[in-house]
C-alpha cells in the first residue's frame, strides 16, 4: 500500500465506518459524559479530515486517530470550560450490575492505566499496538496494565474476578 493511498481525501463513510464506534468509546470512557464525548467525537473526525495528512500504513492512520482521541479528551480536562462547570449527569444504563461495578471502577482508575486498560480489552489492542499509538515503550504499558489490573482487583474485590 502506497503513501499516496491513504490520504484523507478517502471516502468519508469508509473512514467513519472504520474508526467511528472506537473513537465513540474511548471518549466516552475518558470523559463519562455522552454529551461531551459527542463533542470530542466531532471534533476528532473534523481535525482528521481537515487536514489532508499522508499516513504510511492503515495501522498509522489508527494509532493516528487514537492519540488524537486521547489528547482531545485530555484537552477537554483541562479546559476552563470543563473546570468551571457543573455537568449534569448522563444516565449510563447498564443492563447487569456487575458492569456497572466495572465501569464504575475503571471511572475511578487515573488516566494513564484506564487508556491503556479500555485499549487492550475494549478495543482488542495488543500491547506493542498500544505502545506503538500512545509513544511510549511496550515494557510501561505492560506495567500500567498490571497495575490497572491490580488496582482494579483491590476496588472490587477477589470474587468479581474469580
Amino acid at each position: 500500500m502506497s503513501i499516496e493511498s491513504l490520504r484523507t481525501d478517502e471516502s468519508i463513510n469508509e473512514i467513519f465506518s472504520l474508526y467511528s464506534d472506537m473513537v465513540y468509546r474511548i471518549a466516552v470512557s475518558m470523559v463519562k459524559s455522552k454529551t461531551n464525548a459527542d463533542d470530542i467525537y466531532q471534533d476528532v473526525f473534523y481535525k482528521y479530515f481537515k487536514k489532508h495528512r499522508h499516513f504510511e500504513s492503515e495501522e498509522h492512520r489508527k494509532y493516528w486517530i487514537i492519540k488524537t482521541t486521547i489528547n482531545t479528551c485530555k484537552k477537554y480536562w483541562s479546559s476552563s470550560w470543563f473546570k468551571k462547570t457543573i455537568p449534569l449527569e448522563d444516565n449510563f444504563i447498564y443492563e447487569q450490575k456487575e458492569e456497572n461495578l466495572l465501569q464504575d471502577e475503571l471511572d475511578k482508575l487515573p488516566s494513564k492505566y484506564k487508556i491503556v486498560i479500555h485499549l487492550f480489552y475494549f478495543e482488542d489492542m495488543s500491547v506493542s499496538e498500544i505502545s506503538k499509538s500512545l509513544h511510549i515503550n511496550e515494557g510501561t504499558v505492560r506495567m500500567q496494565l498490571t497495575r490497572g489490573r491490580r488496582m482494579l482487583k483491590e476496588n472490587i474485590g477477589g470474587d468479581f474476578f474469580d
